[in-house]
């Protein structure tokens, strides 16, 4: 054998080996995050360090305790593909016609996320739908959504409201991680529900694609390419939707809807770029907080004033009390 057909058969063994790798990795990404998953696949150190969480739990365990005390009502819808998804409903103690739709994060569900904050939009007058994602705790699913399923979901959840509350209904978005990309996802709908007042995002990635690669690159020291091209065909084919199919960035550009988006300055799971991006691709009236020492997801258990009151001038410049 010459030369050069040893040196092309070992770069062709070379590049073999590196596809297989590359697949492998494929494989145990989407098997790890994908698939219904039985416990929380986001480790709490991408939100903080120990002792920081144990001052936060200081904010969290009695926030957790008042909420499970209330009076929630099971609520439930059928998603587009006829899977059962399960919610709760919270209702203000000043009648109103103003209801946040609560969109929790991967492998969390709603009543986690949302305990802290809860009684706060309870006391600004609001009625709460918190809401469980598709193959998250009580909601039926198979595969996880990462907003691209989620946000027909979410239509969903909207009409159900406007169902029960009537045509003169405000609803407001409200999504962490996940939730906060499946929140931004709704809003580029051309057919959006005109009760559809805005949406909250509290560090939402990009799109699967850019969040999945950035992890691959934190965490499996490998360039997304092709690793994330062989994930992708799995999705597809396993769960229906590929990691492209739709981004924050598109529906930001299409949306008329006012925006705040918040995210934790020192956020390694999903970066702050992602934010700074859809900042940038928005056209409707936008702001954007970024909240010192905060992890991800963290923002308002670092920050708790700055976050409310971000909200609350949020809420009152496009959804004042009535």
């Amino acid at each position: 054998m010459s030369v050069i057909g040893i040196a092309c058969g070992a770069v062709g063994g070379v590049v073999a080996l590196a596809a297989a790798a590359s697949f492998g990795g494929a494989v145990k990404l989407f098997n790890s995050v994908i698939p219904r998953q039985k416990e929380l696949r986001v480790q709490m150190k991408e939100m903080a360090d120990d002792a920081t969480w144990e001052e936060y739990k200081k904010m969290i365990y009695p926030a957790k305790e008042w909420l499970m005390a209330q009076p929630l009502e099971e609520v439930q819808v059928t998603a587009r593909d006829g899977i059962t998804l399960k919610g709760h409903y919270l209702a203000s103690d000043k009648p109103g016609k103003r209801v946040v739709l609560c969109l929790h994060g991967y492998t969390s569900n709603g009543l986690s996320n949302f305990c802290a904050i809860a009684q706060y939009y309870q006391n600004k007058g609001f009625d709460l739908y918190i809401t469980d994602h598709r193959a998250h705790n009580a909601s039926e699913g198979d595969y996880v959504g990462f907003g691209i399923l989620d946000r027909f979901d979410c239509l969903k959840w909207i009409d159900a409201i406007i169902e029960r509350f009537g045509e003169d209904v405000e609803i407001l978005l409200h999504g962490i991680s996940m939730g906060a990309s499946t929140a931004l996802m709704t809003l580029g709908f051309e057919n959006l529900p005109k009760q559809v007042k805005g949406a909250v995002a509290d560090c939402a990635f990009t799109s699967p694609y850019d969040v999945f690669a950035h992890i691959v690159k934190r965490d499996y020291k490998m360039q997304p390419f092709p690793m994330m091209n062989f994930c992708d065909m799995l999705c597809r084919k396993k769960a229906g939707y590929r990691f492209r199919d739709y981004s924050t960035l598109t529906a930001l550009k299409e949306t008329d809807r006012p925006v705040l988006l918040i995210h934790g300055e020192k956020d390694n799971f999903v970066p702050v770029w992602m934010t700074d991006q859809n900042y940038e691709a928005c056209k409707s009236p936008k702001e954007k907080v970024i909240v010192k020492n905060a992890g991800h997801g963290a923002s308002y258990y670092e920050n708790h004033e700055q976050y409310e009151n971000a909200v609350s001038a949020f809420i009152e410049k496009w959804m004042p009390e009535k």
